[in-house]
């Protein structure tokens, strides 16, 4: 296994800065991921890690290892674009093969490796078929073998799911991560899709205009986001401001339009101190409706519009043109409630108190 570590790497083309100054660590085996919106630079950072790119400046080292200069074939990397790239004219063995006959592997070699990994990425029983024979999924997990048979030092996935319809895609996550575990190989996977990269990573960056907004795990990333941004991709939230009225351990009580709410500081606030303007984020599916309020963070507001679907209820809560939106899991209040005056209550532990940008 190999680790990957990004040292002040930047890189510009003409005069648009696409990575500014980023450092980041890989650690061997790790499945990590690159998060943002389209032209953040996740992608530039990848194919830099992959030779496709020549920074500007910095380093990208593997296991302790200086790579940055040298040529893509030589960093002994496997990567898994976006529409596959499969050969067309090949069959699915030929294709997984591919890698190894360039790298002058004995044929009978070829086939043992060959067979190994499509046995274990479940398609052995379709080695003769051409990709035009097979599913999205299957010609996905074809593409993942082909990256995985030569033994890479780490594995690359450039959007590998943005070509599957839902369904698939859930499935596919699964599969990918199961893969990429069984080979214990270092992972680096870019997406712009937040619930794939909550679902299936071990850590994430969260990419903005050519910087790293945020390392962690994707628990730190929803519960504890550092920042407006993070808060605002990475899933749904209710961002609002007010202002530091009192100082704890760790939290704040802050004044809003609509009430007081006590919270915890995140991790990016400059000088907190009373006076000091915030946003404070809630995620919709901490709130509590009730007909009573609680001793702290109860706001008394009107709901609004309420959209059913079985498992899930939203709701959107008024109070003073202020609009809160409100999950609720199993949900009890979804009849008879529009236009109806209640309670929205949170613990403190779920409101996250953020620097102003």
């Amino acid at each position: 296994m190999t680790d990957i570590r990004i040292q002040n790497l930047t890189k510009s083309f003409g005069s648009t800065i696409a990575l500014d100054n980023i450092s980041l660590y890989v650690a061997s085996g790790e499945l990590f991921f690159l998060l943002g919106p389209s032209g953040c630079g996740k992608t530039t950072l990848l194919r830099s890690i992959a030779g496709f790119y020549t920074p500007n400046k910095g380093r990208i080292s593997f296991g302790g290892h200086d790579v940055t200069k040298l040529p893509p074939h030589r960093r002994k990397v496997g990567m898994v674009f976006q529409n596959y790239a499969l050969w067309p004219h090949m069959t699915v063995f030929q294709n997984v093969a591919f890698g190894l006959e360039n790298n002058k592997i004995p044929k009978a070699k070829i086939k043992d490796l060959v067979h190994e990994i499509l046995e274990k990425v479940q398609l052995a029983q379709y080695a003769s078929r051409k990709p035009n024979e097979l599913s999205g999924g299957q010609q996905q997990r074809v593409a993942l073998a082909r990256a995985l048979v030569v033994h890479p030092k780490c594995l690359l996935l450039d959007e590998p799911l943005s070509n599957l319809d839902a369904q698939l895609r859930n499935d596919m996550r699964c599969e990918i991560r199961n893969i990429c575990k069984e080979h214990q190989v270092t992972t680096v996977y870019v997406t712009h899709d937040q619930k794939e990269a909550l679902s299936i990573a071990d850590r994430i960056a969260v990419f903005s205009k050519g910087k790293i907004n945020q390392i962690g795990t994707p628990t730190q990333l929803y519960k504890f986001p550092s920042s407006r941004f993070t808060a605002e991709f990475v899933g749904e939230t209710n961002v609002f401001q007010g202002v530091i009225v009192q100082i704890g351990s760790g939290e704040a009580i802050i004044r809003t339009k609509i009430g007081n709410f006590r919270g915890i500081l995140s991790t990016g606030i400059n000088n907190p101190r009373p006076g000091k303007k915030v946003y404070i984020s809630i995620r919709p599916e901490c709130f509590r409706l009730n007909d009573f309020p609680n001793q702290e963070n109860s706001v008394r507001g009107v709901i609004g519009n309420v959209t059913y679907f079985g498992e899930v209820a939203h709701f959107k809560f008024e109070r003073d043109g202020v609009i809160l939106r409100i999950s609720e899991l199993n949900p009890s209040h979804f009849t008879n409630v529009q236009n109806k005056s209640m309670y929205v209550t949170v613990s403190s532990e779920d409101v996250v108190i953020l620097d102003v940008d």
